[in-house]
């Protein structure tokens, strides 16, 4: 049995998907870029900034969904350049605590509105 989870509190879908859906005991949330939720618009200011929005949007919604960042198994960042990869990791790093999940990293041509980091997580539930 699949559960849509949508929350006011991280960036609404700009498109046809869901922010995250629960599949028995895994939470799949849709990659989140850096928008600020009570507005719609892109964080101002650097990768940095932009990173550290996005991290707070994935706690918002996994806050939502009753867990919290100890419960990521897997995460996934996408970067409009490699090049941003050393502050993106500081960041990124930061919001976890002890054990970290399994990652990949990759840079791509483009993301949407043009920003320059998404993330997309995977969580358990116990």
């Amino acid at each position: 049995m699949k559960k849509i989870i949508l929350t006011k509190d991280a960036p609404a879908p700009i498109g046809p998907y869901s922010q995250a859906v629960r599949v028995g005991n895994l939470l799949f949330c849709s990659g989140m870029i850096p928008l600020v939720p009570s507005s719609g618009e892109i964080a101002q200011g650097d990768v940095k900034a932009q990173t550290k929005q996005v991290m707070d949007n994935i706690a918002a919604l996994l806050k939502s969904a009753e867990l919290d960042l100890s419960r990521v198994v897997k995460t996934t960042i996408f970067l409009k350049s490699m090049a941003d990869f050393p502050v993106v990791n500081e960041v990124y790093g930061s919001y976890f605590k002890g054990e970290f999940p399994a990652r990949s990293t990759v840079e791509v041509s483009r993301l949407p509105k043009d920003v320059s980091v998404e993330i997309e997580v995977i969580a358990i539930y116990s």
